[in-house]
């Protein structure tokens, strides 16, 4: 089956199942699911990458002072863990997804039926979405088992942050592919992002350990404040002010990205 199929597949559950928002964001996923599937690169870079990219901070993490930052490797790891999924499982896997079936005219002929515009989005990131959940939720509790993790302090904290989480990186990854041409270069547009969230975010290096002038920045990156929910639920250190100074940024991002997609996004191929 190619991309192609995906309108009629879409079509042919949702009739047989509801002609409801539900039913047919439901069916739309379920045929995304099945060429997500046969898609070997991403679902490697969506599955694998995340599972590795742990190790290595955590082999950074032996070099660093991070009593000082009042963290230990588990407090670390972990949220980093959920980060690279986010990232490579949601954001990443999710601009191909976006550019591949807009260039193959897919999302133009979805218009064209009873699906919205949002269905049309939000069930071809249904399959991603879940992904990065469940993935999520592996690496926790292999974290746990495996770190000597005790349970979350504020579990609702790391909870909300990870929801934040995957509506934002989908969100992002939508403006993403607005302006990604093809399919090939939708494995280089969403790089700078990345290695960005990477670096500044607190995922290879927590921001108490850099310099004020460069976190006070670092903490306005989309990630970071996702990240300072997950850690801060785990650890229980994050006073109310700094919790909500972190949801106010993550929703100004989320707000901010489906704008950009409402007004910028791309349905037809670019020329």
């Amino acid at each position: 089956m190619s991309a192609t199929d995906t309108p009629a597949r879409a079509k042919r559950a949702a009739g047989s199942a509801a002609t409801t928002p539900t039913g047919r964001m439901t069916a739309l996923a379920r045929a995304e699911m099945i060429l997500l599937g046969r898609n070997k690169g991403t679902v490697f870079a969506a599955l694998f990458i995340p599972f590795v990219m742990p190790f290595s901070v955590r082999a950074g993490a032996e070099e660093m002072d991070l009593g000082k930052a009042g963290l230990t490797i588990g407090t670390l790891v972990l949220p980093a863990a959920i980060g690279f999924s986010l990232l490579f499982a949601v954001y990443s896997a999710l601009v191909g997804v976006f550019v591949v079936r807009r260039e193959e005219l897919v999302l133009k002929r979805l218009r064209t039926g009873e699906l919205r515009d949002v269905e049309i989005l939000g069930g071809s990131a249904l399959p991603a979405v879940l992904s990065g959940l469940v993935q999520s939720l592996l690496l926790a509790v292999g974290c746990v088992a495996l770190l000597d993790l005790s349970a979350p302090s504020a579990p609702h904290l790391t909870v909300l942050g990870l929801l934040l989480g995957l509506l934002m990186c989908a969100a992002l990854a939508a403006v993403t592919a607005s302006f990604t041409r093809t399919g090939e270069s939708a494995q280089v547009t969403p790089l700078p992002f990345t290695f960005v969230s990477m670096f500044g975010s607190g995922l290879f290096i927590p921001l108490d350990l850099l310099p004020d002038r460069l976190a006070s920045v670092c903490e306005l990156l989309p990630l970071t404040p996702v990240i300072t929910l997950v850690r801060g639920g785990w650890t229980g250190d994050l006073s109310a002010s700094d919790a909500l100074g972190a949801l106010a940024t993550a929703v100004a991002w989320t707000v901010l990205a489906v704008f950009a997609v409402r007004r910028r996004f791309r349905w037809e191929p670019r020329h």
